[in-house]
């Protein structure tokens, strides 16, 4: 029986360092939005099943400790939402030497980081306050 071909293993890749942590921290990303839909997914639900249902998700919602995931998913997401962008780039076969890749990496923690920035802003210093 003649041998099959194997599939290239992550020792075929000539990945660096940036590249590589800059993919992991996307993937890692990606999961922790994933994951913080559940919180919304349990606020359309209480917001759906009536007043009572939609207080008690509130209070819990709006607690200090939801705040603080909230800002942490807003990061996760921010970063997942360019270093996206840039696998779209490179799906595309652009910029894809090792000069470039390190300095999108650079770019997409740069952008990650603003874009991160404003979006807490936004939901938290930004809009109507109570008087």
């Amino acid at each position: 029986m003649p041998e099959r071909p194997l599939s290239p293993h992550l020792s075929v890749y000539k990945l660096s360092k940036y590249t590589l942590a800059t993919s992991i921290l996307n993937r890692i990303a990606g999961l922790a939005v994933s994951a913080g839909l559940i919180a919304l997914a349990w606020w359309l639900i209480a917001a759906a099943s009536g007043a009572s249902a939609y207080a008690r998700a509130s209070e819990v919602l709006g607690s200090g400790a939801f705040k603080v995931l909230y800002a942490l998913l807003l990061i996760a997401f921010s970063y997942h939402l360019v270093a996206g962008l840039r696998h779209l780039v490179w799906d595309t076969g652009r910029y894809m030497e090792r000069s470039q890749s390190r300095r999108s990496a650079g770019l997409v923690v740069g952008f990650g980081i603003a874009l991160a920035i404003f979006f807490i802003y936004l939901a938290f210093f930004c809009g109507a306050r109570a008087s």
